[in-house]
Formats: structure tokens, C-alpha cells, sequence
């Protein structure tokens, strides 16, 4: 599922060519995806102008000129493809419809965007722009990462008293928002710290130390355009490639990248989820 840096990376090449842009056609092709849209969602959004497109944790939302905000969960397979637009920031024509196209915008200024979701597990929903937080899916979700609100006396004040392991802890959105398995597992080995270990046996200063890492882990991704290993692609079509930078994921058996360290990337499951690290460099 996508992880805050490829939500993020949707989103920025989602903005030109929907920011500021009317949606002159709206299509909705089907009654649900893993929750049923919302009533007349296709005729509540045409005519629309998107006036601001942004991102709380793993949502895209954009906010309309009716008053309306429209939720976009991109779910385990979603993608958002833009075709056809006027400032040549992509250069695909519109391709032809396919199997999964399931909601369709097209745009005044001619482009068009496609919701493609062969799995069905994302959704759309639409919300009150000035109720928004209130929606159950945003109401409980912590602090944006990359945010003035999430702050080493946040991290440490949430983290330090469970007994829960750390891995867990960071994994909760309830104490900071937007990360998944990936960027955890990448988050712990430059914190130097064992997945499995248990919080309230951490130091506070090593848990506050964790926040800057986050912040690096998170940006790096970003700017290498997200991590592409299954479904996920950008807004014009293209891979991320941060993927060619993890130092743990999906790493298992190979060596690790710590100068010194002879030791070979380990795997183990918490909670359903593979956890990869370095025995030797995370304690």
C-alpha cells in the first residue's frame, strides 16, 4: 500500500494540472470501490474548481469551490494517471479506457485524470471542506511528519511509556501519520535500533532522535519519487525509484551497508508484517 512519499509524489503531479482547474466531466463508472461513493458523486463534482489539492497521512484531498472536499485513499493498487495535459508536464495523450478505469475526471484545460484500481481496495469519498478533519478516516490520524507539530516531546511523550515494540509504536497513525512498513524498517536501521525491541526499554533520547531520521527517510523518498514494487506509479505514468535505495527492505540474506558490518540483512514477522534489520547495527 502506498506510504506517505508516494501519496506525496501523486499529489505534486496531480497539481498542475488540477489545481485552479475546473472539472468540467466527472465519470464514475461503477456504484463502489471498497466503500460505495458517495450519492450523485459524478454530478456533485462537475463543474467543480479545484482550489487546493493537499495531503493528510495517506489521503489526497481536494478542496472544492462548492464547499466540498473530495478524499482519495489510493488504496493497495490505485493509481491516478494525468493524460493530455496543456503544459506539457506529460506527454501522453489520452490512452484509450481500460478494464479498471473506475472514476475519470477531465479538466477545462484539457487534461485528464484516470483512477485506476484493479484491486478495488481505494476510495473516494466527499466531505464538508470545513468538517473535513472530522471525517472518521482523518479525525484520529497524529501529527504530519514533515510538520511543525511533530516534534521530538511529541515522539518521546507517545512512544516512551508502551510496551508495545517500537516498530509497532511507529506504525500507529494515531501517533504520527503516514508511515508504513517500508519506511519504518528504513527509519530503525538509521536509528540503530531493533524492530522488536520494546519502547519503554529505549531511551528517551533515542526515541527523539528518531525524529529528524523520519524527516530524512521520508524527504529522500520523496525526491526519488516514491517506492515502486508492485502497483504503484507516479501521476505521469513513471516509476519511483527509492526502492534502489533501501538499506533493509525487502533485503533479506544481503549484506549489510553499514561500513565495518559483516553481518547480513535478517527478517522477521510482527503482526503479519515483515520487519528487516541488521542484528549487529540495531540493538
Amino acid at each position: 500500500m502506498p506510504e506517505l512519499p508516494e501519496v506525496e509524489t501523486v499529489r505534486r503531479g496531480l497539481s498542475p494540472a488540477m489545481e485552479g482547474a475546473v472539472i468540467t466531466r466527472a465519470q464514475v463508472n461503477r456504484p463502489d470501490l471498497r466503500w460505495p461513493f458517495p450519492d450523485n458523486m459524478a454530478a456533485r463534482l462537475t463543474g467543480a474548481r479545484v482550489e487546493r489539492l493537499r495531503r493528510r497521512s495517506k489521503y489526497i484531498l481536494a478542496d472544492l469551490s462548492t464547499g466540498e472536499t473530495l478524499l482519495i485513499h489510493l488504496g493497495m493498487s490505485g493509481r491516478m494517471l494525468v493524460s493530455g495535459d496543456p503544459l506539457g508536464v506529460f506527454v501522453h495523450d489520452h490512452p484509450a479506457p481500460e478494464k479498471h478505469d473506475h472514476v475519470v475526471f477531465d479538466m477545462e484545460n484539457g487534461a485528464r485524470i484516470t483512477f485506476n484500481d484493479p484491486r478495488r481496495f481505494g476510495a473516494m469519498d466527499l466531505m464538508p471542506t470545513d468538517r473535513a478533519e472530522e471525517h472518521a478516516l482523518l479525525a484520529k490520524i497524529g501529527p504530519e511528519p514533515l510538520g511543525n507539530a511533530f516534534s521530538e516531546s511529541h515522539l518521546v511523550a507517545q512512544v516512551k511509556p508502551r510496551s508495545m515494540p517500537i516498530k509497532s509504536a511507529l506504525l500507529d497513525q494515531k501517533i504520527v501519520a503516514g508511515l508504513g512498513n517500508i519506511y519504518v524498517c528504513e527509519t530503525l536501521y538509521r536509528g540503530r535500533i531493533h524492530p522488536a525491541r520494546r519502547a519503554n526499554k529505549i531511551s528517551a533520547g533515542r526515541i527523539a532522535a528518531l525524529v529528524p531520521i523520519i524527516r530524512d527517510v521520508l524527504t529522500d523518498a520523496i525526491a526519488a519519487g516514491g517506492s515502486s514494487l508492485k502497483d504503484f506509479r507516479q501521476a505521469d505514468g513513471e516509476l519511483g525509484y527509492f526502492q534502489h535505495s533501501f538499506d533493509v527492505y525487502g533485503r533479506e540474506g544481503e549484506p549489510c551497508r553499514t561500513p565495518g558490518c559483516s553481518d547480513h540483512i535478517r527478517r522477521i514477522v510482527q503482526s503479519g508484517r515483515s520487519s528487516f534489520y541488521c542484528a549487529t547495527c540495531q540493538r
